[in-house]
């Protein structure tokens, strides 16, 4: 509850989380919202500009860029999201183990994540691609082997900070399970953590889905995407910009709303940051208080 309060304080915030509901919810139920079939070919409405039947007009094929871009949400947004719950979950599984137990486990962990971080997260993703072939599956399964090791590094830093506070120690002295240990005392205090760094990658993993695509080794046609549509109108960019322009600003606006939410969550998570952040307004107001009147004074 304290959370939701801090959390609705920030207008940018709220309304970040706002169109990220809004999107998911599109996302999820886009027969209902999308106005045509996103695979249906017309050539008779090639390149067709906006009307009130094709509200963004039609691409190179006669297809309603409206409901592709509806029916793209569930690549470049709602996999994306299956993704990151699932690298989150292995490496939290992990680096608990790993800032927990501490040992030959944590030595076991660490030197996995380092392989896994020696190699550039691009190159990697080429690497899977090259393996498993193109596709979206492909795609979501090298972000998830780039993505858990870099979590399993954040959290066990983590745990290792809460692991070391008394009443962790009194409740191993006391007899109780590390199981319970872990569930009861290190999971809640490390929660925020969590879901800081979750919240701050969604925009990431976005992009770098939607950059694949692009370059034609994420979704393949005729599936709609974001960033292939940006590729499929790259040969009418400078007569037909409005094509580029629907998928584009759809990747700025979801990318900035989690970037935004991630950092209005943070600060709610933690209360610091709201004395902190207020005490610099405070500092800059007064700072451009002295310099109005020292140029008053000039004058």
């Amino acid at each position: 509850m304290r959370i939701f309060k801090n959390l609705t304080k920030d207008r940018l915030g709220t309304i970040s989380l706002l169109v990220i509901i809004v999107t998911m919810v599109v996302g999820i139920f886009a027969p209902i919202f999308a106005p045509h079939d996103p695979e249906e070919v017309n050539m008779s409405l090639r390149y067709v500009s906006s009307s009130w039947d094709y509200l963004l007009g039609n691409d190179h094929l006669g297809r309603c860029i409206l409901s592709r871009i509806i029916y793209g949400i569930r690549p470049s947004v709602l996999w994306v999201l299956v993704a990151l719950f699932i690298s989150v979950l292995i490496g939290s599984v992990l680096g608990f183990l790993a800032g927990y137990f501490r040992g030959k486990v944590d030595a076991t962990v660490m030197r996995i994540c380092d392989t896994m971080l020696s190699f550039p997260g691009y190159v990697m993703a080429l690497a899977v691609v090259g393996i498993l072939g193109v596709g979206l599956e492909n795609i979501l399964i090298a972000f998830i082997l780039i993505k858990w090791a870099w979590f399993a590094r954040i959290i066990r830093t983590s745990v290792m900070q809460y692991a070391e506070l008394e009443y962790v120690k009194f409740a191993k002295a006391s007899g109780i399970s590390d199981i319970k240990i872990i569930y009861k005392h290190i999971v809640p205090v490390t929660f925020s953590d969590i879901a800081v760094i979750s919240s701050s990658s969604i925009g990431t993993m976005i992009l770098q889905i939607s950059g694949f695509s692009f370059l034609g080794l994420g979704i393949q046609a005729p599936n709609a995407e974001w960033g292939m549509m940006l590729n499929e109108a790259r040969e009418v960019m400078f007569t037909r910009p409005e094509l580029m322009l629907a998928p584009g600003l759809a990747i700025i606006m979801v990318v900035s709303a989690c970037n935004f939410f991630s950092d209005a969550l943070q600060v709610a998570l933690d209360p610091k940051l709201i004395t902190s952040k207020n005490k610099l307004q405070e500092d800059l107001a007064i700072s451009k208080n002295k310099l109005q009147k020292r140029w008053q004074n000039n004058l």
